[in-house]
């Protein structure tokens, strides 16, 4: 008698181990088209504002390119002694 319900109890294990993997796979899908959603929509943000919408960092460098600041060349001079 022991031995059936532990069959039993190894059938309802595997059932239920199949519905949790079936219920991490939906999650795992619903998560991806999420953020599938999510880089779309920040696509099409970044592409109205001119990707200039939050970031500090960029308007810096930026604004030093556009007024000379971000490259600096040095004149190289030889001499003859």
């Amino acid at each position: 008698m022991g031995a059936v319900v532990s069959c039993i109890q190894s059938v309802f294990r595997a059932i239920g181990r199949a519905i949790m993997t079936i219920v991490n796979a939906i999650g795992s899908i619903i998560m991806a088209i999420v953020n599938g959603v999510i880089t779309v929509i920040g696509a099409i943000v970044g592409f109205l504002t001119c990707n200039t919408c939050g970031g500090r960092r960029h308007r810096a460098t930026h604004g030093t390119r556009s007024r000379g600041f971000g490259r600096r060349r040095h004149a190289h001079t030889t001499t003859t002694i």
